[in-house]
């Protein structure tokens, strides 16, 4: 049962990051119902579920799409049917059967979809990728807040002497100092997608995390894409479907799987654009055909600029990785932190630290 109550649990905070008020009082009555049912049999979890932590009409799509992620089973939609559908992570479409779902279902697609999570995008299938990405749409944005300089009332901080003095005009004497504190706001992050030949196979899972910070902040987001040129893309992804976000940020990309130009492109962002107190993702393999000492130029005045630089290379996610290409040897001393993005489990993380940094 605790397995059981883990799985349920982080199914719970799946819905919630999609916007299902799945709370901790509903997780538990789906918990007390699960109880008296066979949690072997899909359909029964399915509908437990629906009718426990679904709240609104709104709900339901969402609940079904994080099912279908979660579990990889989705129950039909009609009530009396007895039909079950079956969306097999590794085959990428759905099938109808009129017969109860085998008793390991539920757990087999669970385990195929922790599998997933590791696995290297680059190596995956057509219908595998296009699965890590609807979950990559549903990660919830940890972003770290800084302090604003709005204040907002407060009951311990600074006096506000404004409030205090129009107060104490209204009742005739001074009855309370009034105080205030200051506001906080996401702190913005600046994401440059190296879109070049070598990062083909990772440059659309890149795009697809960047709109799912865009969707999650998206006054404080920005999104640019280099190869051999810069391209500002932040508009194009801010569309609600990650598909039609994905394609109009192609239509403007001018330099998709072209050559790698990383010290230039980072030149004419700090020349043109502005990214003091960001945290500044870049995300490449370091393939660098420019003059690397050009980059390591441009990433000592991005380290003095920005808040904090975070480095995202595929191949770090690679056993025994070390940073040898001339550009990654460049920019390590200005970068502070170098992390995997080869795989949702790394993306997952980088949402974390980006909570922390």
């Amino acid at each position: 049962m605790d397995e059981l109550a883990a799985t349920m649990t982080g199914f719970a905070r799946t819905l919630r990051a999609a916007g299902v008020a799945a709370d901790h009082e509903r997780t538990r009555n789906l918990l007390l119902a699960l109880d008296h049912l066979d949690v072997a049999d899909p359909a029964r979890v399915y509908w437990a579920g629906r009718l426990t932590l679904c709240a609104a009409p709104d709900d339901l799509p969402r609940y079904d799409r994080c099912f279908a992620a979660y579990f990889g089973g989705l129950r039909a939609a009609g009530r009396t049917a007895d039909k079950v559908v079956t969306r097999h992570v590794a085959a990428g479409e759905a099938r109808e059967d009129g017969e109860q779902e085998d008793a390991d279902a539920a757990p087999g697609t669970a385990s195929r979809t922790e599998i997933l999570r590791h696995r290297d995008v680059a190596g995956m299938t057509e219908a595998e990728r296009a699965e890590v990405h609807r979950m990559l749409a549903m990660l919830r944005d940890r972003r770290a807040r800084r302090r604003s300089r709005r204040y907002r009332p407060a009951h311990r901080g600074v006096l506000d002497p404004r409030r205090t003095i129009r107060e104490a005009l209204r009742k005739g004497e001074v009855a309370r100092l009034r105080r205030k504190t200051h506001t906080t706001r996401p702190r913005e992050v600046v994401l440059l997608v190296d879109v070049s030949g070598s990062m083909s196979p990772y440059a659309e899972t890149l795009l697809r995390y960047a709109h799912a910070l865009v969707r999650g902040e998206p006054r404080a987001t920005r999104v640019y894409s280099i190869g051999t040129r810069l391209t500002h893309v932040t508009a194009e992804l801010r569309h609600r479907d990650p598909g039609t976000a994905l394609n109009a940020a192609s239509r403007v990309i001018p330099d998709w799987s072209g050559g790698t130009r990383l010290g230039e492109e980072l030149r004419s962002f700090l020349k043109n654009h502005d990214a003091r107190g960001a945290i500044v993702v870049l995300a490449s393999d370091g393939w660098e055909r420019g003059d690397p000492a050009l980059l390591g130029a441009q990433m000592a005045r991005l380290a003095r600029q920005a808040y904090r630089v975070i480095w995202v290379n595929p191949h770090k996610g690679y056993e025994g990785y070390e940073p040898l290409t001339g550009g990654m040897r460049a920019a390590l001393p200005y970068i502070d932190d170098l992390v995997a993005g080869h795989s949702l489990a790394a993306f997952e993380a980088l949402s974390e630290r980006l909570g922390h940094a």
